[in-house]
């Protein structure tokens, strides 16, 4: 996390793949398959959202041990048209069906100039950015988002109803970085209280609310009450109540459960991954041409001139620069695979338990 001190190791990249590979093929996942799955756990650490990175990876190893989540693709084509798909899953690795359901919005779109996929009986997928990047290699606008666990309380409300129910756009660039927008829909994911809990620390007031729907900096009581389901949960985007536009992060998480949830027919609210034999998990992608609009390039110089307006706008007193979208995740990629990925003692330490039991060695 960027504002706490956490005792962490420094792992090169092709070190951390190369064991989480391992364990997924040990449980009988394809060397492809097992390589999307790592990728997306990966770049999450690489991007800095360490909340869906390989510290995920017992989670996804206890579904694929106890039968959750089938190790093969299992996943099929429901229905089709020129530009639109509806997939099941299949109850396959969430990663494996989201990677499918982006390539063929992008096989859509550069046939039709757009391309909309939606999917049903799916797993947790991971970093919604992963599937819009993917759209990038292709000159194309990519939207990804998944609905989620119910974790997050309605503007009002002291239960959790809604997942954190991310979106991701990109949109192609020419000499500046892509616009890369990859964001819950919650004042923050799980993952920042888990992290907040395994340094036995106190979060920040305004994250979450406890089972009387007020305010709480302890996020022990917030995990413990939603594993329980007693009440209480993470605040939508912009906080409690409706003072600081509250409301419409809540318009947000519901805008993504609709086209997630209802347009797929998988699991909505309530009942997203709570039934961990068949967690429902919706997803949906879309890519779009620019081309289809006007010439590429430019759009492309637009999208330039748009981000160099943003960024040579006047500064906040005491602040000298303002970022884009995607920059800083651009650059802590960069240095991670030059340098090496940070990652936790506690997660490695999970990770080195999982790889006992698997007798998959960790050699970092």
């Amino acid at each position: 996390m960027d504002q706490l001190t956490v005792n962490q190791v420094t792992v090169q990249e092709i070190k951390l793949k190369e064991f989480c590979n391992s364990v997924w093929t040990r449980l009988g996942v394809p060397e492809k398959d097992a390589q999307v799955t790592t990728d997306v756990l990966v770049l999450a650490d690489l991007r800095g959202v360490e909340s869906h990175g390989v510290a995920r990876l017992p989670r996804y190893y206890t579904d694929l041990k106890n039968g959750w989540t089938k190790p093969t693709d299992q996943s099929k084509i429901i229905k089709e048209t020129k530009a639109t798909a509806l997939i099941d899953g299949g109850q396959s690795l969430g990663q494996v069906v989201g990677r499918r359901g982006m390539e063929l919005a992008i096989k859509k779109a550069k046939e039709t100039a757009i391309g909309i996929v939606s999917v049903r009986n799916s797993h947790h997928y991971g970093i919604a950015g992963y599937y819009s990047l993917m759209a990038l290699e292709h000159d194309l606008i990519g939207v990804s988002m998944t609905n989620a666990a119910p974790l997050v309380v309605p503007t009002f409300g002291r239960t959790a109803v809604l997942g954190t129910n991310p979106i991701s756009l990109t949109a192609p660039a020419s000499k500046e970085k892509p616009f890369v927008l990859d964001m819950a829909t919650s004042v923050v994911p799980r993952g920042k209280l888990e992290v907040y809990d395994r340094l036995k620390k106190k979060m920040p007031l305004g994250w979450a609310v406890d089972a009387t729907g007020k305010g709480t900096s302890d996020p022990h009581t917030v995990l413990d009450a939603l594993s329980k389901r007693l009440g209480g949960g993470i605040l939508p985007l912009g906080g409690e109540g409706e003072e600081h536009s509250g409301h419409k992060g809540y318009g947000l998480a519901l805008m993504v459960d609709v086209l997630c949830g209802v347009l797929s027919g998988s699991a909505t609210g309530l009942g997203v991954d709570v039934d961990k034999a068949k967690p429902n998990v919706g997803h949906f992608f879309m890519a779009l041409d620019p081309a289809a609009f006007r010439p590429l390039e430019d759009f492309k110089r637009d999208m330039d001139r748009l981000s160099q307006e943003l960024k040579n706008s006047p500064k906040a007193q005491g602040q000298n620069r303002i970022y884009v979208h995607g920059e800083k995740s651009y650059a802590r990629m960069e240095k991670c695979r030059r340098e090496g990925i940070p990652v936790g003692t506690a997660v490695v330490e999970s990770m080195r338990q999982v790889g006992t039991e698997l007798g998959v060695p960790l050699s970092f």
